[in-house]
């Protein structure tokens, strides 16, 4: 018994004294960038490959001038070739390989070949190539005196109000710390903030922030930073000062649903509303009765159909047939409740109630009476 606990003891040092040399053979190195050819000329192509990067991680390749893999990327982006840039996803194991076509960046060399995360925590690294026939200027000095440095991450403060919902500009409150690390004070330093939506170049804006940083000391520093009207999607605030990007924080602009829905209520307002003018003006100047005249509904006949009093009945002619003129000197008709009673045997005047007939004496078809045969 006393045995078996010393080898339980003997197997748990070993391995405490064993799992520090396997967690650095695990790890991940550093993320690194080759290239194919250290030199080649505009119109050309190059293979860019790396390893140590975070696993299916979305990676963009540019080439920018103004720049050593030592001191980075002094302009940011505006210093690349951002039209012939190319994006790349690393594979499970956080290694990639990509052709970039060579294009000459917007400032002159020393130039190096940028790759960084485009999603994520950010991670970035150079490696130092030459565009053959571009031309080559030494990097600018490094200022004298004072120099600020990012203490701290950035953040963005502020909220949305009512206004933004209907697509007024998106504003934000960009709050950093800063450190002069240099031998003399900065007083008014002039930063520049950039916004870029998606992966486009960010539109660069002075800030220039009152107050002085002493040697040594440090400052907290708020910058506005504004958005164009109805603006919407993921976006990027970069910070820059003394040409170099110090900082970078993402934004997710919610959509302006206050804009939707005003147009919804358009589409369905609008078309009512003309439809109830145009209606409107078809009765106005529409036809009218005739002064005088009122339209009545004749008693006993159905709801809806209507006839002007005192408008003369219409009458109908047969083709061919002379039209029939009334004689000034013939005498009118008796009015008679039907047609077939003469004046003399009219129900309403003798009281007979048979139909009239002949009953002359001489008449062959009389029965009863003299004379017939």
């Amino acid at each position: 018994m006393r045995g078996k606990r010393v080898r339980i003891v003997v197997v748990a040092v070993l391995a405490l004294l064993l799992l520090p040399c396997a967690g650095p053979a695990s790890a991940a190195g550093p993320a690194t960038v080759k290239l194919s050819a250290s030199q080649a000329g505009t119109g050309g192509t190059i293979t860019v490959s790396g390893s140590g990067w975070r696993p299916r991680a979305l990676l963009m390749l540019l080439i920018c001038g103004r720049s050593t893999p030592s001191k980075g990327v002094l302009g940011g982006t505006n210093s690349c070739a951002n039209a012939d840039g190319r994006a790349v996803t690393t594979d499970a194991d956080g290694r990639f390989s990509r052709a970039l076509p060579v294009a000459e960046p917007p400032v002159p060399c020393p130039c190096v070949v940028h790759v960084a995360t485009a999603t994520g925590t950010k991670e970035q690294s150079d490696a130092a190539f030459q565009v053959a026939g571009h031309p080559v200027e030494p990097l600018p000095a490094a200022p004298a005196g004072g120099r600020l440095s990012v203490l701290t991450d950035t953040r963005l403060e502020g909220g949305d109000g009512l206004l933004t919902w209907f697509g007024a500009p998106p504003a934000r409150t960009l709050v950093f710390t800063v450190g002069n690390v240099g031998t003399a004070p900065v007083k008014d330093p002039v930063f520049q903030v950039g916004t870029a939506h998606g992966v486009f170049a960010p539109q660069w804006d002075e800030r220039q922030w009152r107050g002085t940083v002493a040697p040594g000391k440090k400052a907290r520093v708020e910058l506005p930073v504004e958005l164009t009207g109805g603006a919407h999607g993921d976006y990027t605030v970069s910070l820059r000062y003394g040409g170099k990007v110090l900082a970078e924080q993402r934004w997710g602009v919610d959509r302006p649903w206050g804009v939707t829905l005003f147009w919804i209520l358009v589409c369905l307002v609008v078309p009512t509303a003309v439809f109830r003018v145009g209606m409107a003006v078809v009765d106005r100047v529409g036809p009218r009765p005739a002064a005088g005249h009122r339209r009545t509904r004749p008693a006993g006949g159905p709801r809806g159909t209507r006839r002007s009093a005192g408008r003369p009945r219409p009458s109908v002619r047969l083709p061919g047939l002379p039209r029939r003129t009334p004689d000034p000197d013939r005498p009118p008709a008796p009015a008679s409740t039907l047609p077939w009673f003469t004046p003399d045997s009219d129900p309403g005047t003798a009281g007979r109630l048979s139909a009239p007939h002949d009953d002359h004496p001489t008449s062959p078809m009389t029965p009863g009476r003299k004379g017939s045969t």
